[in-house]
């Protein structure tokens, strides 16, 4: 017997839907990536952003801004002229080089330089979308802001400055949730937080209680926002921890690392994105893509799913994929229904 599927939603129903694990019409889906030096100036970053959108279609739009915008903020001078080729972007100086320097991060206002920039981008944005997708808005954790402003924080944390480390996480924290309840209030639907840190290969559990959970639950509680996603990066990520976070949605690096994805869903109780291994789109695996869809559709039964990569799809965009990854969702998303 055909499964029942309910009418035509909105895309707002159909990401609501999925949220609370009732049924959709058809599995929500979204991609996302990078757009490298369009993402410095608002007005260009809006209409391309805006442009991705429509022509993919996706059912919730995830705000593709500079990665580097939080450093910035705090003093960082940052390269983005490899992305085009494939790179990522650097960062070319900072104001944190030894201990000391970390007691001069102060709180930011939100109405200079990339934060004013990305409001500005954002409200763009939302305009041009008028309410028909939701958007959310992306924000990286203070840990993650934190790290990038001094590769060697945790070293730091070792030799005895983790009271400098705290008084700058503190100031990201506070500049971070200030920024989070804007956004909310311009009409973001939710944000898209980003922690790079909370990996077991690269912190111990010890370290990210003390430093990263206690910022990360203040921001998330600032936002007010009705779909929220947690995007934990990387590889062996602290699963125990970060399932835990109050969150709508979850996010992560599915195939590429564990959870499984029937784990994920059933031991967060959560709405998860994910099901695309984002280098075999990059790398044209067509039969892995459609396994990875087949999987995630037969794991999750369709419910409480948003079909995603596990991160940012690399520049250079290969069209023709992109375009693969929804007409392979609906074939066989369409086949599993008729069942």
């Amino acid at each position: 017997m055909k499964k029942k599927i309910p009418e035509i939603m909105t895309k707002p129903e159909r990401i609501a839907a999925a949220i609370k694990g009732n049924p959709v019409d058809r599995v929500p889906y979204s991609l996302w990536s990078h757009l490298p030096m369009i993402d410095e100036d608002p007005v260009q970053n809006a209409e391309h952003t805006y442009a991705f959108y429509k022509k993919y279609d996706v059912d919730i739009l995830k705000t593709m801004n500079n990665g580097m915008y939080s450093a910035a903020a705090f003093g960082c001078t940052i390269d983005s002229s490899d992305v085009p080729k494939g790179g990522v972007t650097r960062i070319t100086s900072t104001p944190v080089r030894n201990p000391e320097d970390w007691l001069k991060i102060e709180p930011v206002s939100l109405h200079t330089g990339t934060l004013r920039r990305e409001q500005e981008y954002l409200k763009l944005l939302l305009k041009k979308t008028n309410g028909e997708v939701p958007v959310v808005f992306t924000v990286f954790s203070p840990l993650t802001t934190a790290k990038k402003l001094c590769p060697d924080l945790i070293l730091h944390v070792k030799r005895g400055h983790g009271d400098k480390v705290k008084k700058a996480l503190k100031a990201i924290t506070e500049t971070t949730c200030a920024l989070v309840q804007r956004v909310i209030e311009l009409g973001a639907d939710g944000i898209f937080f980003a922690t790079q840190l909370s990996s077991y290969d690269l912190t111990e559990e010890k370290f990210y209680r003390e430093y990263g959970m206690p910022y990360d639950l203040a921001v998330l509680s600032a936002s007010s926002g009705w779909c929220n996603v947690l995007h934990a990066h990387g590889k062996n990520i602290m699963f125990p921890l970060l399932r835990k976070y109050p969150v709508q949605i979850f996010n992560w690096h599915a195939w590429e690392s564990l959870p499984t994805i029937s784990e994920a869903q059933l031991l967060t109780g959560k709405c998860i994105m994910a099901g695309l291994e984002r280098m075999d789109i990059t790398d044209h695996h067509k039969n892995e893509i459609e396994y990875q869809i087949y999987e995630t559709l037969r794991q999750t039964g369709g419910r409480k799913v948003i079909l995603s990569p596990g991160c940012v799809i690399r520049y250079p965009l290969d069209e023709e994929m992109l375009l693969f990854v929804r007409k392979a969702k609906e074939e066989i998303e369409e086949k599993m229904a008729g069942k």
